[in-house]
């Protein structure tokens, strides 16, 4: 009968959702026990470092990021240089006046990208010109550094094991119902699919992971890439970059910066609609991709789901090892205690929230209609 094959058909794609959600989970578990954790007391750094900041239009929360970078210990000789990228909000002022007359902070006037280029990846290779460090740290202007950031991400990167390129990533501070929804998605993801051992060794372009909120880069390795230039018409550059670095010979990789970063991206979610809307479209490669994305997203972490409301204890084991995921990740969450476990039950909510970013980007890339401060992409 169709019903009966209907039937078979729900529940062997229930079991097999909630079953690749528990490997999922238990993967996450692994990979957190594995992934890089810089020293609490990190020894000095004696090399030279460059703080590099691109700002476009941020005098409304710069200064914050400003006071971090001023306040980093255990750098014996360090640079720190924001570029004004060509901003109509008087950032530029804003850096001068949390800085004062401190020598170690310049600001430069940023040029135009040329056509075809993109603004961030154009101000990054303007910071890497004017660089006279031999480690590049890029900091985004949304993001506030411990005391002992800096020195503890270089411990990490210079270490017994040591990076051409690293991203310590940053706790995430959400706002609104849709940040709580889908900003924690953000490190999830990755925790959940990506072998981090595994991926450190590899060059495969598709096992790069990066976030450059918080982007530490060797120079010479920068250039061996071929800087920023390589990535220079990327929406997701900081993923490209990391990819041309492993392209190049170079190891890229993850840490743990929880304790060293934190990163407010939206204020709203209206913010976080068209700051995602902007590059979600880029992220699976092509509308194929980002639709068995889709899919393999909504049989394991919604079918499930669905199946436990009506009562399924396979459907209710795979909903519950999402949301143990969902939990352990809340370490980069921005929401610890109980609000993460609130945050954590909604994950299919999450996953739906997601989905329906990711289907309106494609539509903005189609119509052509995407651009981000200003600019179109």
């Amino acid at each position: 009968m169709p019903d009966a094959r209907l039937m078979k058909t729900l529940r062997a794609t229930v079991a097999a959702g909630s079953t690749l959600a528990c490997i999922g989970t238990a993967h996450q578990l692994v990979n957190q026990r594995l992934l890089r954790k810089p020293p609490m007391d990190p020894p000095p750094v004696t090399s030279a470092v460059s703080l590099l900041v691109p700002a476009r239009n941020e005098a409304h929360r710069i200064g914050p990021t400003i006071r971090s970078l001023l306040d980093q210990c255990g750098l014996a000789d360090a640079e720190i240089l924001v570029l004004d990228d060509c901003s109509t909000d008087g950032t530029a002022e804003a850096v001068l006046s949390e800085a004062g007359s401190d020598p170690r902070l310049r600001v430069l006037a940023g040029a135009q990208p040329a056509a075809g280029a993109l603004g961030k990846p154009n101000a990054c290779a303007q910071l890497a010109a004017a660089a006279r460090g031999d480690t590049l740290v890029y900091v985004d202007a949304d993001v506030v550094l411990s005391p002992h950031a800096v020195a503890a991400a270089v411990a990490v990167l210079l270490g017994p094991k040591p990076l051409d390129l690293l991203c310590p990533w940053p706790r995430q501070v959400t706002a609104g119902i849709v940040g709580r929804l889908v900003q924690p998605l953000l490190a999830w993801s990755w925790l959940t699919t990506l072998p981090l051992r595994i991926a450190e060794g590899s060059r495969r372009p598709s096992m790069a992971v990066a976030n450059g909120q918080f982007l530490l880069v060797d120079a010479e390795a920068l250039a061996r890439a071929g800087g920023w230039q390589a990535v220079s018409g990327e929406v997701l550059d900081d993923i490209g970059l990391a990819r041309a670095v492993r392209a190049s010979g170079g190891r890229t990789g993850v840490a743990d910066g929880a304790g060293l970063a934190t990163c407010r991206m939206y204020a709203s979610g209206r913010d976080l609609g068209q700051g995602y809307r902007k590059s979600l479209w880029a992220a699976f490669g092509s509308p194929a991709g980002a639709v068995a994305v889709g899919t393999a997203l909504t049989v394991v972490y919604v079918v499930p789901a669905a199946a436990a409301l009506t009562g399924s204890a396979v459907g209710a084991l795979g909903y519950g090892a999402a949301v143990a995921g969902r939990v352990a990740a809340a370490r980069w969450c921005g929401r610890p205690g109980w609000p993460a476990f609130a945050d954590a039950a909604a994950h299919p909510v999450s996953v739906l929230a997601l989905l329906g970013l990711l289907a309106s980007s494609w539509v903005g890339r189609v119509r052509g209609t995407l651009e981000w401060k200003g600019r179109r992409l």
